[in-house]
């Protein structure tokens, strides 16, 4: 008998350790996540909070976070009690109902998470939030742990050599997930949110279901700049043989611009991404460069096109030189002293990314008008 207590005794203290040990786990949401943002109450029925963009940042940048803790959850064999990523939508009203898994190495690297209806009205919120999605599509960025950094890797190689992520597993897969909530729940009750590697895909798979007539809300941080890729190049131009064996090691069927007309509709709906960047770091940094034909700042949801300008709200923070590390991640979005100093619909490089949304070839400009 004395046996079983000690054993009981033991299991409790080690139990009670875990539990400690994620209490004060640096990634645990109360240690490291938004101080001011409240769960959904009544009064969101009156006035939802998820009419206030930076409420809508702040919550869509905590279930990024979310997925990065999902894979960190799944390598340390963290589970039931003591997982630290569902306490970064449980707050919020949400689930998660699928995860999007590399089956190459097994890694999470996006997952669904839906409103939670029983939970929420637990809490007396009877409907869903005016502005809330009904499903959420998170990505995340580059994880650089053993048991995911070769694939990671791979994706960022493949981005910076062909400003592209069509060739990629995670493409196909992520494209196939957002079509199908977006047919469950209508483009306009969901969202697709990324940050780093994950906004690149974001960005990407956002505009292969555009070019189709399929448009959902994107909020994108830290997304990869193609101006890395175009330096990239011009360095590979002088050393060819190096440029060469770079593509070699990357298999990916690039978009043409032949590809791109066969999907074009003339008076096309916009579609308007929301891209939040650090000045400081480098590997977003370059969205800031205006058009050069229109300094104008707007921060207009809906602005149109003008003067060849492709629309695109365009978030940018400025605290001076900071390390890289801090620039470019994700929890300066929902810090308490974020200032956003400025919103640009004028980025040459969304102009470039998106400007074949909304514009013909003048072949096909001429047929149309005929």
């Amino acid at each position: 008998m004395w046996k079983k207590g000690a054993e009981k005794m033991k299991n409790e203290v080690l139990n009670g350790v875990e539990k400690e040990e994620e209490m004060q786990h640096p990634y645990a949401f109360h240690v490291s996540g938004p101080r001011n943002v409240s769960s959904p109450n009544w009064k969101d029925l009156i006035n939802s909070s998820w009419k206030d963009g930076n409420y809508k940042r702040t919550v869509i940048a905590c279930f990024i976070q979310a997925v990065y803790l999902l894979e960190l959850d799944r390598q340390e064999y963290r589970t039931g009690e003591n997982a630290l990523a569902p306490k970064w939508w449980i707050p919020f009203k949400y689930k998660l109902v699928e995860t999007l898994v590399d089956e190459r190495d097994g890694s999470i690297f996006g997952a669904i998470l839906e409103w939670d209806r029983a939970a929420a009205l637990a809490e007396f919120v009877l409907i869903r939030p005016n502005g809330a999605p009904r499903a959420v599509l998170a990505l995340r960025g580059t994880l650089l742990k053993s048991l995911t950094i070769r694939r990671d890797i791979e994706d960022d190689l493949r981005f910076l050599a062909l400003e592209s992520l069509k060739g990629s597993f995670r493409f196909s897969c992520t494209l196939k997930a957002l079509k199908s909530i977006a047919d469950k729940y209508g483009s306009s009750n969901v969202c697709i949110a990324g940050h780093s590697l994950g906004a690149g895909f974001a960005l990407q798979v956002g505009k292969a279901l555009a070019k189709e007539g399929i448009h959902v809300e994107a909020h994108l941080f830290n997304p990869p700049s193609v101006s890395l890729a175009m330096s990239l190049r011009n360095i590979g131009e002088k050393s060819g043989v190096v440029w060469k064996r770079l593509r070699s090691m990357i298999t990916l069927t690039t978009e043409t611009n032949e590809e791109e007309a066969k999907s074009i509709t003339l008076g096309a709906k916009q579609w308007i991404p929301h891209l939040y960047v650090n000045n400081s770091d480098y590997i977003c940094c370059y969205y800031t460069d205006p058009d050069g034909t229109n300094n104008k700042t707007s921060d207009k949801e809906n602005a149109k096109p003008a003067n060849g300008l492709v629309p695109a709200k365009l978030f940018v923070l400025s605290k001076g030189k900071q390390k890289f590390l801090e620039a470019h991640g994700l929890e300066q979005w929902w810090s308490d002293d974020l200032e956003l100093q400025m919103a640009l619909n004028n980025s040459k490089l969304i102009s470039r990314q998106l400007k074949s949304l909304y514009s013909l070839p003048s072949s096909q400009q001429t047929q149309s008008k005929s």
